[in-house]
């Protein structure tokens, strides 16, 4: 039996791969493409949402999702963590319905910021510099933010980083304490940098995304389990094993 999806944000870079992927699929099927001038209810008889839109839209179809009973697969920046927590609470009272969001699709862009929780603990001295095309429209990234907020959970019984003039604003923006500087540049698809500084050392852990189809996989797996979800996931991490 196929799964019926609908993709949000269809006409986009994201929506396209996305749309390809699932045409391809013998456990998947399209059945409504959305762009910006289509009702949301064009969604309604799919089996799984594919939010790939913009922030400033994202919630407005993740929220008419779930109010009809259909999981979604957020593939859209802009959930913050206290967004998220909005969001759980809502579910709360929508029993059976599940939400998968992941700022990232690529494997190799989780396991660096899984890294980089890890490196947290060993430094105090923590900035993000990420970059993407001259088209993203938001900043900073959903990847960085959610980096830094895993750095910052990492850190949790240390207190926060050093960031030192951090009322000047090429200080770049703090998130969970962590600087993080954006640059929006033609010629790039993605990469970010987390900078730990140590005594007389430094550590960078770089990722680089340089074709769309590094997202291939994390979005087939992301997909798989947004069909029987329940509540909130947050993360390819939460479906990997990285432990």
């Amino acid at each position: 039996m196929t799964t019926k999806v609908a993709v949000v944000g269809a006409t986009g870079t994201m929506g396209r791969l996305v749309s390809r992927l699932v045409e391809e699929s013998p456990d998947f099927e399209i059945v409504a493409s959305l762009g910006s001038k289509d009702p949301l209810s064009d969604m309604l008889g799919a089996d799984v949402v594919v939010d790939v839109t913009v922030p400033g839209v994202s919630q407005g179809v993740v929220d008419f999702a779930v109010a009809n009973g259909l999981n979604v697969l957020v593939g859209a920046s802009g959930w913050s963590a206290d967004r998220i927590v909005s969001l759980e609470h809502l579910l709360a009272d929508v029993p059976g319905v599940g939400v998968v969001i992941i700022p990232n699709f690529s494997l190799g862009s989780v396991l660096a910021t899984s890294f980089a929780a890890t490196a947290a603990r060993f430094y105090d001295s923590i900035e993000i510099v990420e970059a993407h095309k001259a088209s993203k429209v938001d900043s900073p990234s959903g990847t960085a933010v959610r980096t830094a907020e895993l750095i910052g959970k990492a850190r949790a019984t240390l207190g926060p980083v050093i960031a030192p003039h951090a009322d000047q604003r090429a200080r770049g923006q703090q998130v969970a304490s962590v600087p993080i500087h954006s640059l929006r540049m033609q010629g790039v698809v993605a990469k970010q940098d987390v900078v730990f500084g140590g005594n007389g050392e430094t550590l960078t852990l770089s990722h680089v995304t340089m074709s769309e189809t590094s997202y291939e996989t994390g979005i087939m797996l992301a997909l798989r389990a947004a069909r029987s979800a329940e509540g909130v996931t947050v993360g390819l991490d939460k479906l990997l094993d990285i432990s």
